[in-house]
């Protein structure tokens, strides 16, 4: 099982290519973006668990970059390493004040920067702000957003995202299988929140089958729908050959359904709350009800 996902952004070629076999070596999964362009598309695709950012880059400096990422709702809870030159104290100060987590200078121990970047993911697991297998924000932020949301006074829609029939299939294929599942199931609703969301959308990952989105979209219909469908379709993709062609998996001589997604939603354009507690059960309801009534009525409002 991967350790994490890093994104590391270094137009240098020899340090990015030992830093991705390095790490790579060591259990995690890395992406390399040799552009601060690339390492925000990169991010926007699929959620590292931590970038080390290099300040200077052909396009725009870590600096921006940094900037951009924790004005981002998305992606501003990603642990982000800053790798220097020199030992500035002005560029210390910058990027703290920015939000980086921590500093090293080039040249580095690659020892020293294994620790350090295990010791930010870990601490980002202690503090619950990131589920291990989706990289999504998880109890702790979502309880942060959750709060927040009481007091907003943009139109916003909460979804509560439920993936059925996914016990079962773990049992069958196996917990690395699931973890698929899992990080598919992220990279997807962050594709379909670029398609019909806004900059300022959340997703995140309680735990196990259960997600959650808030969207400012006036289109909340349009995107519950086009997620709901292409996890539908895709899903299928990770189950073999047989099962996808006969339709189910076999468990104990029993038919067993295919993964499929459900949604419940609530909007404050037609509700009042009170409390987080109201927000989220009101959705659960509206999921396990088949979310069709909360539908109409957001729709009508808008």
């Amino acid at each position: 099982m991967s350790k994490g996902r890093i994104l590391v952004v270094e137009d240098d070629f020899d340090i990015s290519n030992m830093l991705r076999i390095y790490f790579t070596g060591q259990g995690y999964d890395v992406q390399v973006a040799p552009r601060g362009g690339d390492a925000l598309m990169l991010t926007r695709k699929q959620l590292p668990q931590l970038i080390v950012l290099d300040i200077m880059l052909p396009d725009m400096n870590g600096f921006d970059v940094c900037r951009e990422l924790r004005t981002t709702t998305r992606t501003s809870h990603i642990p982000i390493i800053f790798l220097t030159q020199k030992d500035e104290r002005a560029d210390k100060i910058a990027g703290l004040e920015l939000g980086a987590d921590d500093y090293v200078t080039k040249p580095f121990d690659i020892e020293e920067l294994k620790l350090r970047v295990k010791n930010q993911i870990d601490r980002a697991e202690r503090e619950q702000s990131t589920d291990a297998a989706s990289g999504l924000p998880s109890s702790g932020l979502i309880e942060e957003k959750l709060r927040a949301l009481i007091t907003e006074s943009k139109t916003w829609s909460y979804m509560d995202v439920k993936i059925a029939n996914g016990d079962p299939f773990k049992e069958v294929y196996g917990f690395v299988a699931w973890n698929e599942v899992l990080r598919f199931t992220s990279l997807l609703m962050g594709e379909i929140i670029d398609n019909h969301g806004t900059p300022d959308d959340f997703l995140g990952h309680p735990g196990n089958d259960n997600f959650v989105i808030i969207t400012y979209s006036e289109k909340a219909k349009e995107l519950q729908q086009a997620l709901l469908d292409k996890f539908n379709e895709d899903v299928q993709q990770h189950y073999s050959f047989i099962d996808r062609e006969r339709g189910h998996m076999l468990r104990e001589n029993k038919e067993v359904p295919l993964m499929t997604l459900s949604v419940g939603s609530v909007s404050n354009s037609t509700h009042h709350f009170a409390d987080i507690r109201e927000i989220t059960e009101r959705a659960a309801e509206d999921r396990r009800s088949g979310g069709a009534e909360d539908f109409e009525e957001i729709e009508t409002s808008w």
